[in-house]
């Protein structure tokens, strides 16, 4: 299958295309054994400063680094212009879906959607149903996964609308290029990506029940240092400059939240929560949780403390709903999507079902709840063990798959042990809506598969990352 080459083509032929002309010169010109010392110097920042994340279920994984890819991606503004205007109606989209869902659920009412798949989805919380939340924003950080098939074509591959991660990622990606080749960022017209902790911290200020009335108190609520996104929990507190909280540091009292410290309570305006619904509240959700804080919901429901993003809003992203996102913005924006689904097939659909058994070697397969790359078949690469074992689980829960062409992914030009090589890459922009409206730091998170002919960038997968910078033609 070929793909989109976004340095040299469809092709991959010698021509470069404009947009990479400046990073093929300094490519042909650049000693391998130069690029070498910068890859070992990026890991040394990175292992330095503590960047790594784990792998639940495995010894070292409190020790590992997301492999970092030293050679910049390029999209030019006017390639990110169109991506931009289509993330901020998809994600205002989504808004509205779950606002609607909690609320009247006109969509269900219209047929749109079948009610089945909203009323009994695990993600779908009847406890916020008639809840008001500030500004009807429920999904206050989005992290939209994009892949890109030709010059002119980005489809959404995922809408994370829980707790999306990686942006510290794309935050320290930029500062280590910054450091390792000043001479060739200078060469370029970046976009800064570093308004990003004051885009989020204006944002969720914005939220706060008290807005307006006095500076609200914001926090990041993490389940603790074994987690494994607990670096970035820690990071992002620090550049938001706020405080870094556990269960443990807060209670409730009389349906307000308040943080202990030295100098006594202090109360909580919103909570930037990076723990599951279910973990939140133990007199609501699980009741064995001691991640969660006990009162936490109840003081939500009195509308006393923000929490972002909102409960329920796994709901939206769930890949079963995904398949929806079309009708989902015509329903409530009145427009067509800018931005489209990759072609989908929802295997609880008896016909969809008939040809994904029969097309199972050349198709991707995703459990809908799955994630991190997991519970997922690519067809073209798999065992025929691998493909049998797929067949039954279709045939046993139909409703817990969907399927979808084996997409031919661009590739970006990535340094590797045999040289530069192209790899298949996705993106993930990180999308920021407020009581002010929606704002897209430029560029986001570049995923990369660094095996050969992998369609797979998830980190926990073998992944790395790379810097992206948007750039004038």
């Amino acid at each position: 299958m070929s793909a989109f080459d976004e340095m040299t083509g469809r092709d991959g032929d010698d021509e470069t295309r404009s947009p990479y002309s400046r990073i093929d010169e300094w490519l042909k010109k650049t000693p391998r054994d130069h690029l070498d010392a910068r890859r070992s110097q990026a890991e040394l920042f990175f292992r330095r400063i503590g960047i790594t994340f784990a792998v639940y279920g495995e010894e070292a994984a409190s020790e590992r680094l997301i492999p970092f890819d030293i050679i910049p991606r390029i999209i030019t503004k006017d390639e990110w212009r169109r991506v931009e205007k289509g993330l901020e109606q998809r994600v205002r989209a989504l808004n509205m879906f779950l606002a609607d869902l909690y609320g009247k659920q006109e969509i269900l009412r219209a047929g749109i959607i079948p009610p089945e798949l909203i009323l009994t989805n695990p993600a779908y919380r009847l406890e916020m149903k008639g809840l008001k939340v500030p500004h009807d924003i429920y999904c206050h950080i989005a992290g939209i996964d994009l892949v890109r098939v030709d010059e002119d074509t980005f489809y959404v591959l995922e809408d994370n609308a829980r707790t999306p991660s990686g942006v510290s990622y794309m935050l320290e990606n930029r500062e280590v290029t910054m450091r390792l080749f000043p001479e060739l960022f200078a060469r370029h017209r970046v976009a800064p990506v570093e308004e990003y902790p004051d885009a989020l911290l204006a944002a969720l200020q914005s939220v706060a029940p008290t807005s307006g009335r006095r500076e609200p108190t914001v926090a990041l609520l993490t389940p603790g240092q074994f987690n494994s996104a607990y670096y970035e929990h820690s990071f992002l507190a620090d550049k938001l400059g706020v405080e870094l909280v556990e269960a443990g540091d807060l209670f409730v009292k009389d349906d307000v939240v308040y943080m202990r410290t030295t100098e006594g309570p202090r109360r909580i305006d919103v909570l930037y929560r990076r723990l599951d619904d279910e973990y939140i509240d133990p007199l609501v959700f699980r009741p064995d949780s001691v991640l969660g804080v006990p009162g936490l919901f109840g003081a939500y429901q009195a509308g006393n403390v923000t929490l972002a993003n909102a409960v329920g809003t796994g709901v939206a992203d769930d890949k079963a709903v995904y398949t929806y996102m079309p009708e989902i913005v015509r329903f409530y924006m009145g427009e067509d999507p800018i931005l489209h689904n990759v072609p989908t097939w929802r295997c609880r659909e008896r016909d969809s079902l008939a040809y994904v058994l029969e097309k199972l070697d050349d198709l991707v397969v995703k459990e809908v709840n799955g994630s991190g790359g997991y519970g997922m078949l690519v067809g073209p690469h798999a065992t025929k063990a691998q493909v049998e074992e797929f067949r039954r689980k279709l045939k046993h829960n139909p409703e817990g798959f969907i399927a979808q062409p084996t997409l031919a992914l661009s590739t970006c030009p990535t340094f590797v042990a045999s040289g530069v090589a192209p790899r298949h890459v996705d993106l993930r922009p990180f999308v920021l809506s407020g009581a002010k409206g929606v704002s897209i730091i430029p560029g986001g998170l570049t995923r990369v598969a660094l095996k050969e002919g992998s369609l797979v960038v998830n980190s926990s997968q073998g992944g790395g990352t790379k810097d992206t910078w948007i750039v004038d033609a």
